[in-house]
């Protein structure tokens, strides 16, 4: 069986379905490319695909996304909870079967080369494929969004790795590379205070001193009228999801603020939620390889 690589691009519209649809269509018709899972939010209002394939397709497919992205969706018209800086935000290339994150850096650079060449979209490479530590977190790249970042590729340390110094003026910057699996992991308080969300994410979230593998802010869902603490869980092993679920809970408690559901974005892997059973459950001696039906059937 050849290589399989899965790439999660993120889109800046989560709203129009017209877009949507199209972009699920191209994803559905490149060769070598299964699209696995697609999620929309209006209020993030951003859309996150989760598509795995060989190397050429799955090149292609990203490559054919950014595309239309690029010529159908309009940053200087955009609004939403989630920052973001493109109509494509980022484009994560992740190993799963047979694929090395070396081939994985490489094909990053490959893509971001060919978006750069074709559409005139500026390329930050982040993550594994970071060309420095301060490229490395996303957070810092994106920092400041498609409306400051005119100035900030101007700045000494933050010429693109590809393309001159200028945003694309309607697609913006666009972040690609090379990582390993993460869950976006959201959870939900029964309160329409952001700044209650905020404080928490603050509390929660590595870079402000709590756990080091969690990134997170808050945002508001508009719809629901309720804060969100809004997560990227990079190491699920590192930082489990019951322990980032349990500091917010012991956190919102001091303003009087509950939580009232959780949820995953596209996909993640098993283990991350049956860490979760196997926490919650106070199972002894569990032992994930041999007691989960799934894996002897797949092994």
């Amino acid at each position: 069986m050849a290589k399989l690589i899965e790439c999660i691009p993120n889109f800046s519209e989560g709203r129009n379905q017209t877009i949507i649809e199209s972009l699920v269509k191209i994803a559905k018709n490149v060769k070598g490319v299964t699209l696995l899972d697609y999620s929309s939010d209006s209020s993030h209002n951003r859309s996150v695909f989760t598509l795995v394939g060989d190397e050429d397709g799955i090149q292609e497919v990203a490559f054919q996304l950014v595309k239309y992205a690029s010529e159908n969706i309009d940053m200087t018209k955009h609004h939403g909870e989630h920052p973001r800086m493109g109509a494509t935000d980022v484009v994560p290339f992740v190993p799963i079967k047979d694929a090395t994150m070396t081939e994985c850096i490489a094909i990053s650079k490959n893509v971001a080369k060919r978006i750069n060449d074709e559409l005139q979209i500026p390329i930050f490479l982040y993550e594994d494929s970071a060309t420095t530590p301060e490229r490395k977190n996303l957070a810092k790249v994106r920092k400041g969004q498609f409306e400051k970042m005119p100035e900030k590729l101007l700045e000494e340390q933050w010429a693109p790795d590809f393309g001159e110094r200028k945003i694309h003026p309607t697609a913006g910057v666009t972040a690609v590379g090379a990582r390993m699996p993460l869950v976006a992991f959201n959870v939900n308080l029964d309160t329409d205070n952001i700044e209650i969300a905020n404080k928490i994410a603050k509390i929660v979230r590595g870079s402000s001193g709590g756990w080091k593998y969690c990134k997170g802010i808050g945002v508001m869902l508009e719809g629901r009228n309720i804060a969100q603490v809004s997560m990227n869980m990079v190491n699920f092993e590192g930082t489990p999801l019951y322990r980032a679920f349990e500091t917010i809970r012991f956190e919102a408690k001091r303003y009087g603020v509950s939580i009232i559901g959780s949820e995953v974005i596209g996909l993640t892997p098993a283990k991350a939620l049956i860490d979760c059973a196997e926490y919650y459950l106070q199972i002894e001696e569990f032992d994930y390889d041999k007691q989960v039906l799934e894996n002897h059937l797949l092994n």
